[in-house]
């Protein structure tokens, strides 16, 4: 199985990918427990703060849980990922260092488009599955709809300004698998009963 057909499968596992901005590592564990106990498997850690990478390994310790990296960027931030036991990456964009490394890596990997130009550049790499980002930023449905016509091959994730109030809408479309958002983790000290009740919502969007 390829690299690819793989993060087909951890696409497929919930509607809704948690896209996750962890500060304390202290509340890894039980944002983790929260989410899975809710229905959402899959776990997107963003590179983004410096408790990050232990907290991808402290998640991955939780019952259920699939706990990837976010915002990998090239292949330093992709060494560092796969080194605190990442069982997939995202990537903001798609470069050929960081499509080589993934690819070459083994990891399920999702990059980021935003065009054309990038979806070729993934098709070349033998890439099919990508990250649609920023989701709303890059012209909401009307640009996917428009962007996958050409590429019956693709399935996408959307992310950046999805909503659980708009995800239905992006779930009903073919291409795509899944929509990765963060609505689910409310701003403030930990609640994991909140975030529990979210990923329920956003689970029964499936």
């Amino acid at each position: 199985m390829t690299a690819d057909r793989t993060i087909e499968t951890i696409m497929r596992t919930a509607p809704v990918i948690p896209v996750i901005v962890i500060n304390d590592v202290a509340d890894a564990v039980p944002m983790a427990q929260a989410l899975v106990a809710g229905g959402l498997k899959v776990l997107e850690v963003t590179l983004r703060t410096p408790a990050a990478l232990e907290a991808i390994s402290l998640m991955k310790q939780v019952e259920g849980a699939i706990v990837g990296a976010g915002t990998v960027i090239d292949p330093v931030t992709l060494d560092a990922a796969l080194k605190a036991g990442s069982e997939f990456i995202v990537s903001p964009g798609l470069t050929e260092n960081l499509g080589k490394a993934a690819i070459a890596s083994g990891i399920p990997f999702l990059p980021g488009t935003a065009n054309a130009g990038d979806i070729m550049r993934g098709l070349d790499m033998g890439l099919t599955h990508f990250k649609f980002f920023p989701a709303m930023a890059a012209g909401g449905i009307p640009a996917l709809k428009a962007l996958s016509a050409p590429f019956g091959q693709c399935k996408f994730c959307p992310t950046g300004g999805v909503t659980l109030e708009t995800a239905g809408n992006w779930l009903a479309l073919d291409p795509v698998l899944c929509v990765g958002g963060s609505w689910m983790i409310p701003a403030g000290p930990l609640d994991a009963s909140a975030i529990q009740r979210n990923a329920s919502a956003a689970h029964a969007l499936s």
